[in-house]
């Protein structure tokens, strides 16, 4: 056992005191920073000044319309010149655009916008949307019409969404929709993280045995402890290299959510609900994440003992990252319908459940008999997984030479046994 903790705590130090940990980390740290303090960040660099924009019209009655409706998106101006002397001041951006109103046979308006690219959209299709209201306006008095009978026709239609009882569950029993924002703000954040660090952590493990392989570390490892203590040790050394730099990016967002609380109101935080995630929901995202990262862990130092060069390591991984990858996949494809016969079966599929899953609790109020069946069969393959990787293992740190197919698991398996 003290061999164990050994080789454990030397692959926890050496991968943490790294100089791509600490850079990596504290530019994820730096990122998260910047990103939390973004806004004040760019009023530092704004003028604070509106952007300008000249109106050409005769239509004094329109012009009055239009600028009361844009007073604080935009600074409109009435320009005196000529349309030519407004396009003329537009190239020399004294304004970022000119607006040529005119009135029609009709009596209604119609525009020309003038600007100097496409790239500023939003200004155009803002203009124009407002005077197509004031146009509405203008028709409206023309004909007669009463204006409280448009505004009555472009109201919103009265559309309530009630929740009925079913013959096993109350209404009660429905996450409400606050409840339902958490979850999902909870799913996104929990799929990107294990979607990236089991790709980063199991790409980590793959390439330190290979280095230790390459440099011949190995041989004097396994003649000092078993290859089977040394796979084990490197998988829960990485796993806590990983726990810690997501203790230190989560405390860091937790932190800076909670000072700038009162900023991110009605943004992104208030999007997502944070703050009305149920305990178990953090729970089973824990258990999910953990379950996740051992399963593919073990399948990482198995394939990563088949390899003695770490340019061959990324080849031998494609099978484990396309395994990832379509778990990612699917469960993006059920945050829009996570009761689909296709999502719910591959929930109970080992390599996709930690996210599928986990999707599901997260968003649905599933019986419990579903959730503990997908983790036993998660717990029993990665024991099942465990107990081959360690025999695979066992024979592929003693191979050395090309290695790039899985055909090698055969080879590893016999020289296990000789050993």
């Amino acid at each position: 056992m003290s061999k164990f903790w050994t080789v454990f705590s030397h692959t926890y130090l050496s991968k943490v005191k790294s100089k791509s940990f600490i850079i990596t980390t504290a530019i994820i740290l730096a990122l998260i920073v910047l990103m939390s303090n973004i806004q004040s960040i760019i009023d530092i660099f704004d003028s604070g000044e509106a952007d300008q924009l000249a109106v050409v019209t005769e239509q004094e009655e329109i012009y009055s319309q239009l600028e009361s409706r844009l007073e604080a998106d935009f600074e409109l101006e009435h320009f005196d010149g000529t349309l030519e002397e407004a396009q003329d001041a537009v190239g020399n951006e004294e304004y970022i655009a000119v607006l040529d109103i005119r009135e029609s046979e009709e009596g209604l308006p119609e525009a020309t916008y003038y600007s100097r690219d496409y790239t500023n959209e939003t200004a155009q299709n803002l203009l124009e949307s407002q005077l197509q209201q004031v146009k509405v306006e203008i028709a409206t008095n023309q004909s007669g019409i009463d204006p409280a009978v448009i505004a009555s026709i472009y109201e919103p239609v009265s559309f309530e969404n009630e929740l009925i009882a079913t013959g096993d569950r109350e209404v009660s029993e429905v996450k409400t929709e606050e409840e339902l924002n958490g979850a999902r703000g909870l799913v996104y954040v929990i799929l990107f993280l294990l979607y990236m660090a089991v790709i980063m952590y199991g790409n980590m493990i793959a390439m330190d045995i290979a280095n230790e392989k390459t440099s011949r570390v190995m041989e004097i490892l396994i003649s000092s402890s078993s290859p089977v203590s040394q796979m084990f040790a490197k998988i829960f050394g990485i796993g806590l290299v990983g726990l810690t730099q997501m203790v230190l990016l989560l405390g860091t967002g937790y932190f800076v959510i909670t000072q700038k609380q009162d900023e991110l109101v009605g943004g992104v935080f208030d999007f997502f609900g944070l703050s009305d995630i149920s305990f178990s929901t953090f729970a089973y995202a824990v258990i999910f994440f953990l379950l996740g990262y051992f399963l593919y862990a073990t399948l990482s130092a198995m394939l990563g003992s088949l390899v003695s060069r770490t340019e061959d390591v990324q080849q031998l991984m494609t099978p484990v990252t396309f395994l990832i990858i379509a778990a990612f996949m699917i469960s993006m494809v059920g945050l829009g319908m996570p009761e689909s016969t296709f999502v719910v079966i591959s929930s109970y599929i080992p390599f996709f459940s930690p996210m599928v899953m986990f999707l599901r609790v997260g968003l649905l109020d599933i019986p419990f008999w579903e959730v503990g069946l997908s983790i036993l069969l998660l717990i029993a393959t990665i024991v099942v997984f465990a107990i081959i990787g360690a025999k695979i293992y066992r024979g592929g740190v003693l191979m050395y030479g090309t290695s790039t197919s899985l055909k090698d698991f055969k080879k590893a398996l016999q020289l296990s046994k000789k050993e």
